[in-house]
C-alpha cells in the first residue's frame, strides 16, 4: 500500500511516519512529487497499520496497490523518473541515443566508433566486454580489459558508457567501469543478479526478456528497486513470436503501455527488435513516435565483419548520423528535443 502526504508536510514528519512504518517490521520508500510525497509499504503490513496512518498527521490517504510490482507502478510513483548521469537526463525532455558495436573488439575499434557517436550526436556508447551467446562456441567477449578499453574511449570524447553485466561477481567491476549497466534479455529473471545490482546506485537499463509478460518484466525491475537502486530504465527489445522473416517481433505498443504502468524511462532497440539493418532506422523513428524516451542502437564501422556475426542488423556510421538528423526533426514532434551535430561523419 502507499500512504500519500499533504505537499506542505516537513521532511522531519515525513521521518517521522517513516520511523512509525518501518516499527512493524516492513520497508517505507519515499518518493517525492512536484505535487505530493508518497510513502510506498512494502511488505507484509498488519492490517491495523493503515488504520493508524490514516490518523496520522499529515497522511491525507492510504491506498492498497493491486499490483504486485509497488515501487515500479505509477501509483507509487505518479511523476516520471528522470535518472540524471552526468548531466544526461534519461526520461525527461531530452530523446536520448545509445549508439556502438555489440562487442568492444580492439582500443582501435571502439576509439573509432566512439568519435562516431559522439560526431553523431549521440549521447552514450554501447559496448559489450561480455558476451552472453547462444551457443557456447561464439565469441564470449573479451572481458575487463574491454570494460577499460570502453571507459578510455567514453572519457576521450565525452560520452557516457553502457555495457553489460552478466553475473552478481561482476557488478562491481562492471559499475566501475561504466556509466549504466544492461541486464540482457537471458538475464531478466537472474534474480541474483537483480538483487546484487539493487544494492548499488549506478543506472541499469533492464531488457525485457523475449518472452516476458509486462507484469513479469516489471517485476524484474522491482527487484532492483527493492533492493535499493531508483535509477532504473526499461528496454523494450523485441519478443519471440511465430515470425522467422524478423529476429524477433519488436513490440511497440509495450512503450505506451509501460509508461502508463510505470515511471520509469522506457528505451527501445530496434537492432536486437528487428534483426535487419534495413529495418532499424524505421522502427527507430516509430519507437521515438510511440514514446520512447531513449534508443539503443549498434552501428560498426565494418558490420560484416563484426567478431560477434551480428553485423546484419549494425548500421554503418553513415546510416547512424543520418538517423540522428532525422530524429533532430522528429523528436519536437513527439514531445521531445534531440539536436545533432552539424559537422558531416566520415569513417
Amino acid at each position: 500500500m502507499i500512504a500519500v502526504t499533504s505537499n506542505n508536510i516537513s521532511d522531519e514528519r515525513i521521518a517521522e511516519i517513516v520511523h512509525h512504518i518501518e516499527k512493524h517490521g516492513v520497508q517505507a520508500h519515499v518518493s517525492k512529487g512536484t505535487d505530493r510525497t508518497v510513502i510506498g509499504i512494502i511488505g507484509k503490513a498488519d492490517p491495523k497499520l493503515a488504520e493508524q496512518l490514516r490518523q496520522m498527521s499529515g497522511i491525507e490517504n492510504v491506498i492498497k496497490i493491486s499490483k504486485s510490482y509497488k515501487l515500479a507502478s505509477r501509483d507509487f510513483h505518479p511523476d516520471n523518473t528522470v535518472i540524471n548521469i552526468k548531466g544526461v537526463e534519461i526520461g525527461g525532455r531530452e530523446l536520448v541515443v545509445m549508439g556502438g558495436p555489440c562487442a568492444v573488439e580492439s582500443p582501435e575499434q571502439i576509439d573509432e566508433i566512439a568519435r562516431l557517436v559522439k560526431a553523431a550526436g549521440g549521447q552514450v556508447l554501447r559496448g559489450g566486454a561480455f558476451k552472453p551467446r547462444t551457443g557456447p562456441y561464439s565469441f564470449q567477449g573479451v572481458g575487463v580489459e574491454g570494460l577499460e578499453m570502453m571507459a578510455e574511449a567514453g572519457k576521450k570524447h565525452g560520452l557516457l558508457t553502457i555495457t553489460e553485466v552478466m553475473t552478481p561477481e561482476y557488478v562491481d567491476v562492471c559499475a566501475e567501469h561504466a556509466d549504466i549497466l544492461q541486464v540482457g534479455t537471458r538475464n531478466m529473471q537472474n534474480f541474483d543478479l537483480l538483487r546484487k545490482l539493487g544494492t548499488i546506485q549506478t543506472p541499469v537499463l533492464l531488457k525485457r526478456g523475449f518472452s516476458a509478460t509486462y507484469d513479469e518484466f516489471l517485476n524484474a525491475a522491482e527487484y532492483i528497486l527493492a533492493g535499493g537502486n531508483p535509477n532504473v530504465m526499461l528496454c523494450e527489445r523485441g519478443i519471440r513470436t511465430f515470425e522467422t522473416y524478423t529476429r524477433n517481433t519488436l513490440d511497440l505498443a509495450a512503450i505506451p503501455v509501460l509508461h502508463q504502468l510505470s515511471h520509469l524511462p522506457v528505451i527501445s532497440d530496434p537492432s536486437h527488435g528487428t534483426g535487419r539493418r534495413e529495418l532499424v532506422e524505421t522502427m527507430c523513428k516509430a519507437s521515438v513516435a510511440a514514446g520512447a524516451d531513449g534508443l539503443i542502437v549498434e552501428m560498426h564501422t565494418d558490420p560484416d565483419n563484426s567478431m560477434t556475426g551480428d553485423g546484419v542488423q549494425s548500421l554503418f556510421p553513415d546510416q547512424f548520423a543520418n538517423l540522428l538528423q532525422d530524429l533532430e526533426k522528429l523528436a519536437p514532434l513527439c514531445g521531445k528535443t534531440f539536436e545533432t551535430k552539424k559537422t558531416p561523419i566520415h569513417a
